[in-house]
This record gives C-alpha cells, sequence and structure tokens, in this order.
C-alpha cells in the first residue's frame, strides 16, 4: 500500500512521452546504422536499449530529492571508478578507460557524466546564496579538478573536455554572475590561445604525440591525409557521396567508403559518416532534428522544474547531448579536429546507451515532480 501511495503522487499527465519516443527512435536509427557498419554488433546495442529504456522507466518513478541527498556518494563513486580504472582498466589501444565485467566492456566515464550533473545540481543548489562568493566558486572548481585529471590521464582529452563543458553549462544555469563569466572568459580565452600554441610546438609534453597530430591534421589536412586526417578525409567523402537520400542500409556498392573499409571503427565515432552516406542529406537532417528534438524537451523541463537542483539536471542533461553532439558531428565533417566522442544515442557502446537513458529517467522525474504547470 505505501508504495501504491508513492507511485500516486504522480500524474500521467505530466509524464513526457514525447521525449521518451524520441530517445527510442534515435536509438532505433543508431541500431540499424552499426549494423550497416558492423553486423555482428546489433544484438549488443539492442540489449543496450532493451536494458537503458528499462533503467529510464524506473529511475523516471524514483524521486530525484532522493536521488540527491546522496551527492556526495554519487561525487566520491565517481572518482573512485576513475582512480580503479586507471590502475586496473584494460587497456586497450593503449588507453586505460575501460573495465570488462562478465565478458561485457565498461566505461565509467560515461557514467561520471551523469553522476557529476547530479552532484553539481544538488551542491550548486544548497550554495545558491553564496555561489558567487570566492570560496564557493573556488571548491567547485577544486570538485572538478580531480575526475578532470583522472579522465586526461586515461588518456581521454575528448572526455576530460566534455566535463569541463558540463560543468561549464551547470556553473552558469546555476547562477553564476555575469562578472565572474567576463573575467573567467577574458583569462580563459588568451590562455587557451598561448595553450594551443605551446601544444602545437614540437617536443612539447603536454599532450601525447598522437592528440597533437590529430590538432596539425585538422590545421594541414592535406599534409596528413595517408594518417592522422585520413579518417575525416574519408568521412567527408563518405557524407557527401550519399547525396540527397543516401545510398541505402546494407548495400554492396562497391563504391561505398564503408564497404572499402576506408573509415575504420565507424560504428562509434565516425556512425555520422555511415549515416550521410546511406541515409544521405535527409537522413542525417532526421538525426540532427531528433537529438535537437531531446535537447528542447530537456530546457522545456528544465525551465518548468520545480526546483533549481530540477533544472540544472534537465538544463546539464541539455548540455551535455547538445554539445556533445555537435562536437561528434563537427568531427565527422572536419569542422573540429578529432576528438574521439561519440553521438549521443546513435554511436555503438553499451555504456553510453544505457547512461544516455538514465539521465533521461532522471529528467522525466524532474517533469514528474513540477507542479507548477500541467503543460
Amino acid at each position: 500500500m505505501d508504495i501504491l501511495k508513492y507511485f500516486s503522487k504522480y500524474s500521467i499527465r505530466r509524464y513526457n512521452f514525447f521525449l521518451v519516443l524520441n530517445s527510442v527512435i534515435i536509438s532505433i536509427i543508431g541500431i540499424m546504422l552499426i549494423g550497416s557498419a558492423k553486423s555482428n554488433l546489433i544484438s549488443k546495442q539492442m540489449q543496450g536499449l532493451i536494458i537503458g529504456f528499462a533503467a529510464m522507466i524506473i529511475i523516471s518513478l524514483i524521486d530525484y530529492h532522493f536521488i540527491l541527498k546522496f551527492y556526495w556518494l554519487e561525487y566520491i563513486v565517481a572518482v573512485t571508478l576513475l582512480i580503479a580504472v586507471y590502475f586496473f582498466g584494460d587497456k586497450g589501444g593503449g588507453a586505460a578507460r575501460w573495465f570488462v565485467l562478465f565478458g561485457i566492456r565498461f566505461q565509467p566515464s560515461e557514467i561520471v557524466k551523469i553522476l557529476l550533473i547530479l552532484f553539481y545540481s544538488q551542491y550548486i543548489m544548497k550554495h545558491k546564496d553564496t555561489l558567487n562568493t570566492f570560496r564557493i566558486i573556488i571548491s567547485c572548481v577544486m570538485l572538478i579538478i580531480p575526475p578532470f585529471i583522472l579522465i586526461f590521464k586515461q588518456p581521454d582529452l575528448s572526455t576530460s573536455i566534455m566535463i569541463l563543458i558540463i560543468f561549464a553549462v551547470l556553473m552558469f544555469l546555476g547562477g553564476l554572475s555575469y562578472k565572474v563569466i567576463m573575467v573567467t572568459l577574458a583569462i580563459s580565452v588568451p590562455a587557451i590561445i598561448v595553450l594551443l600554441n605551446m601544444i602545437l610546438t614540437p617536443g612539447q609534453n603536454i599532450v601525447n604525440d598522437y592528440q597533437q597530430k590529430r590538432i596539425l591534421a585538422w590545421i594541414q589536412p592535406e599534409k596528413y591525409a595517408s594518417t592522422e586526417a585520413y579518417q575525416q578525409l574519408n568521412s567527408i567523402t563518405a557524407i557527401g557521396s550519399g547525396q540527397l537520400y543516401g545510398k541505402g542500409l546494407n548495400n554492396n556498392i562497391i563504391g561505398s567508403v564503408k564497404n572499402g573499409n576506408f573509415i575504420s571503427e565507424a560504428q562509434t565515432d565516425f556512425i555520422f559518416a555511415i549515416a550521410g552516406e546511406e541515409l544521405g542529406f535527409v537522413g542525417c537532417c532526421a538525426i540532427i532534428i531528433l537529438l535537437f528534438l531531446i535537447v528542447v524537451q530537456c530546457i522545456w523541463i528544465a525551465v518548468r522544474a520545480d526546483d533549481l537542483a530540477g533544472r540544472l539536471i534537465a538544463g546539464g542533461m541539455a548540455g551535455f547531448i547538445g554539445f556533445q553532439t555537435f562536437i561528434n558531428i563537427g568531427v565527422t565533417t572536419m569542422i573540429l579536429p578529432n576528438t574521439g566522442l561519440t553521438l549521443p544515442f546513435v554511436s555503438y557502446g553499451l555504456t553510453s546507451l544505457v547512461t544516455m537513458f538514465i539521465g533521461m529517467g532522471v529528467v522525466l522525474n524532474v517533469r514528474l515532480q513540477a507542479k507548477n504547470s500541467l503543460l
């Protein structure tokens, strides 16, 4: 009876079925593209969809205020996972980013993104009246440093940058003063320019050699056309060759970039190239629109949230999905250097897919808790 009473406080009218539908549709499109890129991975990604969908529904019915009560535990778990994977992780491809549990590769940094959104949502809300004081700003910065360094040292520069982007989004939404933001930009922009110049200097030891070469390949693609720029140049070719409607999923066209294996591991970072070649401009637009609608729905829920923590959770997920989508598509179209970030809901990866659905589950509960509007 107590359980029924607990669930009875939710109004079905507040349940955002449109967000659920968008998340499932974009994931199904991802499964079809993954199957075209590497057919033996379909079953695993489908398992991820089923597990993620179930987790989303269950979590959506748990009061997010209850989840946020354990915000320090969530932070400790995030840092502990990153320490564990740093020392004991599977060093596949030269990077310690994964655990192998029961034959399944598990990437802690994906879970950490959600845990940090939850942690900072509660931490910022608890200090909302003093957020712009020196002590609280410094404490927020100091708390993001451990996960950032641990991910950077894996090495995983792209995910460590995403962690900083999520942190910046949450601080902005939390009410960080525009004066602080302007001072930060005035310092950070020149610092980033100087840092980039240092990274491009021969013999530097700030980033790994392969990371430096990726940046150089972005600046001078013709010089690295057969090496570091190879993936991105072939990605552009694949997207362009799809024209308006694409060549069709699972096609056997000899001139296909995918069929010629000119893009390695296309099911992950370069899945958008497969979409461009096989679904064409129309398919690419459909993917972008679906992801855009998910971001808009998260923002819509954030605006209607009952408290600051709810706004930060929904807004943080919107920033997470929006920026990671922009970076991934920017890489496949060579607007940005090759970073190695996946396309949310679409790229292959059980940890990534399940994590996205977990995040959506918490966002859905933020909407369920909102009492200011049924619209």
